[in-house]
């Protein structure tokens, strides 16, 4: 069962976002001004950063107290904020993801000092690793900044937690209250539907009680009436209910839905319903992801190796778009698996909120990445002895899935490793494209949960010498025009096979952080030539040639809808064309139709028609990787 925040009002409270601007010190001690949050690029490879400000009294006459909020602390900090109301003294922060909210009663202008450092647990995730570049990784404050102010009693926060009682659901809400002195006030709690959606409504009141100054936690279950279930995009409504917890004037509001989780044979099922894993990796998300997820026709995203931000979990549940959600850890290396509980149970607390969040993971790819570029007998036989003595803690990394809420995953791995979900790069790091099949073979996996190859971003005509192409590139492409095509190629022809054999396909990845990454887009959100090929490949409804080529072809047709399908297949090869009438049962597959290539046709296309709807698909015989 996922909860999910869209949006936090608080009523009788003023808010300020821009605080003027903090100079930045790194370890080194080169030197900027920004304004926060943001990273300070200029300091690009710096260990540690200084940053110090100071806040002038943000008070109204009716305001008690300040609250500074900082988000997206990363990693590893030390705040010094005089005239704090839970306690004196600097205070340690050292999880990125979760908010720091620093209450403090202003004495005039307050002299704020920041002290943030890189990690070095092992638990940066993607951002510790070269896959995002320096000039994005500076220690700081990376998401948001904000000062409010109210009176005491304070409503600081609110966090929610669905459970499934002996009576049915119920919401766990957790409150953050402030407080001057003893107090006996009230907290209320409202459930309604949020929209146009369905379910039951209820009210119920808690009593906040202590006896001294500081913060004090109230936590108080909620029972839900008929709740209505959030579906996944195309499977059902997003319902969802709002909670409002209100002090006095005081308010703040989350947006709650219902759902439960299962993985099962490459799906993911929601309420019992299979919806077919077509996902792609995000290396540090943005809510603008979502809408580009959506061009893809995926059903699901994997933030991998990192947590993103709020919005973005927001997105996905607005959008019923699945998420993947990985503890921040990478790569080979021992790791202190308390740290990582400890780390899992902060996860969970801060995505419980969502119901889009669907599956975990707790290690992304604990081996160094297999490799033996080629494709024939000795690179197979080569990967083959690198698996055999591949191996990675997998004790440690049970233990942190235990820690995660289910369904998770211990890791995601490459070939030997036997992971539940895979990590396999033909065609980039060993063999072609088509070794995929031998891969499945030899390797089997029901979630191939990372696979592609990286391509340069920007105008490949305006590149120079200078301009870095791409780390190990795909086997013999060096040019970067040509690249960007082999990466199409690459993800078309796996995807492909992957969606034929029913494995749930996460291709890596949506977005580049840096210049020549596995992105479909780059940075700035410019597609490059392999989005459009891996939307075709990723059509709920798809007509597939199984060994594009001259002569008998045979053609696949996956229906991953919940509605049979019944149409026509339009074909053309050169001068020749055909038609196959066909029916597809819902989440089926249609392999009972073939057509005849003649030797000189260069390209085929094929025209699936269903009524009003239409999909294309196109392979270009010369290179044979996939659709062109």
């Amino acid at each position: 069962m996922s909860e999910r925040k869209v949006r936090n009002s608080y009523v009788g409270a003023a808010t300020r976002h821009c605080m003027g601007s903090w100079r930045a010190t790194a370890g080194d001690g080169r030197e900027c001004e920004l304004e926060l949050p943001g990273v300070p690029s200029s300091l690009a490879g710096a260990e540690s950063v200084e940053y110090r400000t100071t806040l002038s009294d943000p008070r109204d006459p009716a305001d008690d107290i300040a609250v500074l909020t900082l988000r997206g602390l990363y990693a590893q900090a030390t705040v010094d904020l005089p005239g704090r109301l839970d306690g004196d003294g600097p205070v340690e922060h050292d999880v990125y993801f979760t908010p720091l909210r620093l209450p403090f009663v202003p004495d005039g202008p307050t002299d704020v000092e920041l002290s943030c450092r890189a990690p070095t647990d092992r638990f940066g995730g993607s951002h510790d690793t070269d896959r995002v570049p320096d000039e994005q990784t500076v220690p700081g404050v990376w998401r948001d900044i904000s000062l409010k102010t109210g009176p005491l009693p304070y409503l600081e926060s609110v966090a929610v937690r669905p459970e499934r009682g002996e009576s049915g659901p119920q919401l766990r809400v957790r409150t953050s209250v402030l407080t001057g002195g003893p107090t006996t006030d009230r907290l209320s709690y409202t459930v309604r539907p949020a929209g146009d959606s369905r379910g039951g409504g209820t009210m119920e009141r808690s009593r906040i009680e202590t006896g001294t100054a500081g913060r004090t936690v109230v936590e108080h279950t909620v029972a839900l009436r008929s709740p209505a279930l959030w579906w996944p995009r195309g499977f059902g409504d997003q319902n969802r209910h709002v909670l409002r917890v209100a002090l006095g004037e005081q308010e703040r509001t989350t947006t709650v839905g219902i759902c439960d989780v299962t993985v099962e044979d490459g799906s993911v099922l929601v309420n019992d319903e299979p919806i077919p894993i077509r996902g792609v990796n995000l290396v540090d998300g943005r809510a603008a992801d979502v809408d580009r997820a959506l061009e893809l026709n995926a059903t699901l995203v994997r933030a991998r190796a990192h947590v993103p931000p709020e919005p973005l979990y927001d997105a996905c549940d607005e959008a019923g778009l699945l998420v993947w959600q990985d503890l921040p850890l990478a790569g080979p290396g021992p790791y202190n698996t308390e740290r990582g509980r400890t780390l899992a149970r902060a996860l969970t607390r801060q995505t419980a909120r969502h119901p889009s969040v669907a599956v975990y993971a707790a290690h992304s790819e604990p081996t160094a990445v297999a490799s033996g570029l080629g494709g024939g007998l000795l690179d197979r036989l080569r990967l083959r002895w690198q698996a055999r003595n591949a191996t990675y803690d997998a004790a440690s990394a049970r233990e942190l899935a235990v820690a995660l809420p289910d369904p998770s995953f211990p890791a995601v791995g490459g070939p030997g490793l036997g992971c539940d979900a895979a990590a396999y790069y033909p065609g980039w790091r060993y063999g072609t494209p088509d070794d995929i099949g031998w891969l499945l073979a030899r390797y089997p996996t029901e979630i191939l949960a990372a696979y592609g190859a990286p391509a340069p971003a920007g105008n490949p005509e305006d590149r120079t010498d200078a301009t870095p192409v791409v780390t190990r590139s795909i086997a013999g492409v060096d040019d970067p025009i040509a690249a960007r095509a082999a990466q199409a190629g690459l993800l078309g022809r796996v995807t492909e096979r992957l969606r034929r054999e029913r494995v749930g396909a996460v291709a890596c990845c949506l977005r580049d952080a840096g210049e020549a990454g596995f992105g479909v887009y780059e940075r700035d959100g410019e597609p490059k030539p392999a989005r459009d090929t891996l939307a075709r490949a990723f059509e709920p409804v798809q007509a597939f040639l199984v060994e594009p080529s001259a002569g008998v072809n045979r053609v696949v047709v996956v229906n991953d809808t919940t509605e049979q399908v019944s149409g026509t297949l339009r074909w053309r090869a050169g001068d020749t064309g055909g038609t196959l009438d066909l029916t597809v049962e819902s989440r089926g597959h249609w392999e009972n139709g073939s057509l005849q290539v003649p030797p000189d046709a260069d390209r085929v296309g094929l025209e699936l028609v269903s009524g009003s709807h239409r999909v294309e698909n196109r392979y270009a015989l010369e290179a044979c990787l996939t659709s062109d």
